[in-house]
């Protein structure tokens, strides 16, 4: 959410800081006009499909051939189509490709075999040129049939996805411009264009989006993933946002354990009220901070006739649009930018915390987006454990992991309660967290472990060096909306929490992990939190826990 910058230095008396992943000069993807570099690039009509149902691919190519390959990723990645020798023309690219669409003729299509089991399928296009192989990545999402449904839907990011796309020059955050103090995004973010490198597919070992060592004295911040991002070619944007950072650790963890997944995208939620019928577990995993109002209406309706959903992300923020046929996602900050706004002000694309909305996340998944934020991302809590505090050991998802009251949680290597958090308002009762309940809190809330977050991060640089989220962009946010946030968000704008926390509603229940880290931390094998997602897995499929 970029701010104006004279907005800012006006909040700090100081120059504003540059925006950290806005360096002058450093171009989002766009495909080359040189035809000594020969280049593939790929999207899909949709993010999803049915057995039976062809899969269109737009491809525009400058290479005098190339090789598609379709793999269904997870743990043992399985190649299920490969084709060689393919040509396609190179296909003008609109400026705001990013909001309108690149518009590319589809060139080629696979059709999906009857007997397809559901799966993530990445789609990798692959030409030779002078220095060496080019390859780029796409993807789509293979629904369960409705007779062949397993117990557990494991629902795709693809609204952040979206948020953070920044192929084609901007995305919700930036683009617009090349001022890194005033980089400003597009409330407009198309699905019909290629997807920014390494949000797909990238080394397993890429830098995440915290710090994983402890800051020496008058450390300056750095941020390894723009660094590395920049350095090896790859969106800004990698460590932001789904599969190759976020959902892929957690499949590959899950089918190695056993558990069979069926997959559906955000988009078939918004689509489809019946997508979750039939399965006894919804699960979201990473970065999930998008969501439309009738993707919020299926998870709470499956919930309250019986579902379990467990959430092991974080940052649950902004209510989004999308267009009638789900290729246009609109997110527009504040509803003053909004124009639907003034006729349907509950559906303006702003916080789910405005008075003007009144759907706070909490009353779906029991914890805010304002409520937490920041822990170990440059200089917001910089220094922190990185893990979660435990306060509810006897819960019924702490079971076997020998954890005790004070006991702290996915610290290093985790990094549990790292990157983005979520909380609720909250008090201490002798020694234990309770919710106020003034913000949406269900009144069966249960907090089971907590972490410090800030809103914003802290300038004491004077503005000289860049910073990835600045506090003056906070408190200059806030401002625009101003009445229309609830009080305890003015009341303290920089001081907030992490948590770890768990309620019922109606016959079903809602783990939440409240955190972007929980895949990560399975990846590293961290004992206590594979013994936790195991618990909530089995409890919601079974009615059980190991």
């Amino acid at each position: 959410m970029t701010m104006n910058p004279d907005t800012l230095s006006a909040l700090t008396n100081t120059p504003a800081p540059a925006f950290a992943w806005s360096p002058k000069g450093w171009p989002s993807e766009r495909p080359s006009s040189d035809p000594a570099d020969p280049e593939t690039w790929i999207y899909t009509d949709r993010y999803s499909y049915s057995p039976g149902e062809t899969v269109t691919f737009h491809i525009s190519s400058s290479a005098e051939e190339f090789e598609l390959e379709i793999v269904r990723d997870g743990s043992r990645p399985t190649t299920v189509h490969h084709a060689h020798h393919l040509t396609a023309p190179h296909q003008e690219t609109p400026e705001d490709a990013y909001a309108a669409g690149c518009g590319w003729t589809p060139t080629h299509s696979w059709q999906v075999p009857e007997d397809c089991r559901s799966g993530f399928f990445l789609v990798t296009v692959r030409n030779t040129t002078p220095h060496g192989t080019w390859e780029r990545e796409h993807f789509f999402v293979v629904r369960a049939a409705a007779d062949r449904r397993s117990d557990i839907a494991l629902v795709l990011t693809t609204g952040t996805l979206s948020a953070y796309n920044d192929w084609g020059g901007a995305n919700h955050y930036r683009g617009i411009g090349d001022d890194p103090r005033n980089d400003s995004g597009s409330p407009l973010s198309s699905t019909q264009r290629p997807i920014g490198r390494g949000m797909l597919r990238k080394p397993v070992d890429a830098p995440r989006e915290y710090h994983p060592y402890t800051p020496s004295i008058g450390w300056v911040p750095r941020y390894d993933s723009y660094e590395w991002a920049r350095f090896n070619g790859y969106s800004r944007h990698h460590a932001d946002a789904f599969w190759a950072t976020y959902e892929r650790s957690f499949v590959v963890w899950a089918e190695e354990a056993g558990y069979e997944l069926d997959y559906l995208t955000q988009v078939d939620l918004h689509q489809d009220p019946t997508a979750l019928d039939g399965y006894s577990c919804a699960v979201v995993v990473g970065h999930d901070e998008y969501w439309t109002w009738e993707q919020r209406d299926v998870v709470d309706a499956f919930v309250e006739r019986g579902g379990g959903f467990a959430r092991f992300a974080g940052n649950f923020q902004w209510q989004v649009r999308l267009s009638e046929d789900g290729t246009t996602q609109y997110c527009y900050r504040l509803p003053s930018l909004d124009p639907e706004a003034a006729t349907t002000p509950r559906r303006a694309t702003t916080n789910w915390e405005a008075k003007s909305v009144g759907r706070p996340g909490a009353t779906t998944i029991g914890l805010n987006g304002l409520g937490g934020i920041y822990n170990r991302y440059g200089a917001a809590v910089p220094r922190s454990s990185g893990g979660f505090t435990v306060y509810r050991p006897e819960h019924w998802s702490f079971e076997g992991t020998d954890l005790y009251y004070g006991d702290l949680l996915g610290g290093a290597p985790a990094f549990l309660a790292a990157f983005e958090v979520d909380s609720v308002e909250y008090t201490f009762r002798r020694g234990l967290p309770y919710p106020t309940y003034e913000d949406g809190a269900p009144e069966t809330l249960e907090i089971l472990a907590m972490c410090p977050a800030a809103k914003g991060e802290e300038d004491r640089f004077g503005g000289q060096h860049p910073i990835g989220g600045p506090e003056a962009e906070v408190y200059a946010y806030n401002a625009e909306l101003g009445d229309d946030l609830p009080y305890y968000v003015h009341e303290n704008q920089m001081r907030g929490a992490g948590m770890i926390a768990a309620f019922t509603r109606g016959d079903g229940e809602v783990f939440n992990g409240g955190s972007t880290e929980w895949s990560n931390a399975l990846r590293v094998g961290d004992p206590f939190v594979d013994r936790i997602v195991r618990n909530v897995l089995d409890r919601f499929t079974k009615g059980e826990t190991r």
